[in-house]
């Protein structure tokens, strides 16, 4: 596991928690914008990117979202700005986990 990430105050016994459980990280990590934390134990965090377009020689703003599990030990809602770490496909569309909450939402999802 990397060193950078801050270990949460509170703990928990999930199984799939890269702090307290047996879930390995991979090297990827990302950051976000949670939108929807309505899934239990399961949150889709919205990624916004500049895409260059050669032809008219300018960026173009994108977005994906990132289905990410989220331990109860790591207390996300929407709005919550965190930082995602790849690892093992968890299920069918689940492949990172929420490993840090960087600042509080203000409420709505997309900030």
């Amino acid at each position: 596991m990397a060193t950078s990430l801050k270990k949460p105050k509170k703990t928990c016994n999930d199984p799939n928690c890269p702090f307290h459980g047996g879930l390995s990280i991979r090297d990827r990590t990302l950051e976000g914008v949670v939108v929807s934390a309505k899934m239990e134990k399961t949150v889709i965090v919205r990624r916004d990117y500049l895409n260059y377009v050669p032809k008219f020689k300018r960026y173009k703003r994108r977005h994906g979202h990132i289905p990410a599990h989220s331990s109860p030990c790591i207390n996300v809602k929407e709005g919550d700005r965190v930082k995602v770490a790849e690892c093992r496909p968890i299920s069918k569309t689940v492949s990172f986990v929420v490993v840090e909450k960087l600042e509080e939402g203000r409420g709505g999802g997309k900030s």
